[in-house]
C-alpha cells in the first residue's frame, strides 16, 4: 500500500482527454489551479488532445507555455478517449494519477478527497459515482443499462463505471489494456488484476459549453459488445507476485 507521508512530497498527475473542447479548457485549468492552491501536494496536469479540429490545440499550447504545471500531448488524428487516457496515464509522472473529462461536467474539487483516500493506503483506486446526474435521460438510461450489463457479465465492480472522476496508484496503469473502449472498464480491469477499489460520491455538473460527443449508439451498444472481451480477460487473466526472501 502507498505510504501517506511519502505521497505528500511526491507528484500528483491529473490526466484530462480533450476533443474539441476549446471553450472549456481555460475555465477547467483555472479551477484545477484554485483547488490545488489549497493542498500540500506537488502536481501536474497532463492534457491529451485527441485530434481536435477546433482551437483546442492552440489554447493548450499557450496554456502549457504560460503555466509550466500544464503539459500537453497532441494526437495527429482522432484516436478515441481510450487512447487519450492510455497515453496520458503512461506519460504521467505522478505516483498517484487522477482523471477528469474535459467537458467541465466533472468537478475538480472532488479530486483531493479521492487522492487522499488512495494516499492513505485504504485502496488502490478511488472511483467516483455521480450524484444527481445532469445528463439528459437518453445518456442516463443508456449508461444504466450498459453498467448493469457490464457488472452482471464481469462481476460487480462499481456502481458508476462511466464516471471519469477517479484517482489511482500508478502501479495500476500497466493493467489498463490498450483497446478502444478501455476507458469504460478501468475499475473492472483494476479489480481483475487484484487492485482494491473504494467508491466515493462526487459532484456532477451540467455541460455549459461545447457539444457532447456521445449518443446511445456509441455509449450503449459498443459498451455491451466490449463486455464480452472483458469477460474473456477476466477468465484468463493472471497477476504474479514474487516471493519475498526472509
Amino acid at each position: 500500500m502507498t505510504n501517506d507521508k511519502k505521497v505528500w512530497g511526491n507528484l500528483i498527475s491529473i490526466v484530462i482527454p480533450i476533443k474539441d473542447e476549446e471553450p472549456n479548457i481555460l475555465p477547467l485549468a483555472d479551477e484545477i489551479e484554485e483547488v490545488f492552491s489549497d493542498v500540500k501536494w506537488n502536481w501536474e496536469c497532463l492534457w491529451v488532445d485527441d485530434g481536435s479540429v477546433d482551437g483546442s490545440v492552440q489554447v493548450l499550447r499557450k496554456l502549457s507555455n504560460d503555466r509550466p504545471r500544464h503539459r500537453v500531448i497532441s494526437f495527429a488524428a482522432n484516436a478515441g478517449q481510450s487512447a487519450a487516457l492510455w497515453c496520458g496515464c503512461r506519460a504521467a509522472k505522478g505516483d498517484i494519477i487522477a482523471t477528469l473529462d474535459g467537458d467541465g461536467q466533472n468537478d475538480p474539487h472532488d479530486i483531493p478527497k479521492l487522492v487522499a483516500l488512495v494516499a492513505s493506503g485504504k485502496c488502490d483506486m478511488a472511483n467516483g459515482y455521480r450524484q444527481n446526474r445532469k445528463d439528459n435521460w437518453v445518456r442516463r438510461i443508456s449508461s444504466r443499462i450498459a453498467n448493469g450489463f457490464r457488472n452482471a457479465m464481469t462481476g460487480k465492480t462499481v456502481r458508476d463505471v462511466g464516471c471519469s472522476t477517479r484517482a489511482f496508484r500508478k502501479e495500476c496503469v500497466p493493467y489498463f489494456l490498450p483497446f478502444k473502449g478501455m476507458h469504460r472498464f478501468i475499475p473492472t480491469l483494476a479489480m481483475i488484476y487484484g487492485f482494491t477499489i473504494a467508491e466515493v460520491p462526487v459532484n456532477h455538473r451540467p455541460r455549459t459549453r461545447g457539444k457532447t460527443k456521445y449518443s446511445i449508439w456509441n455509449r450503449l451498444w459498443v459498451g455491451i459488445f466490449d463486455t464480452f472481451g472483458i469477460l474473456w480477460i477476466r477468465k484468463r487473466a493472471f497477476r504474479v507476485k514474487l516471493r519475498e526472501d526472509k
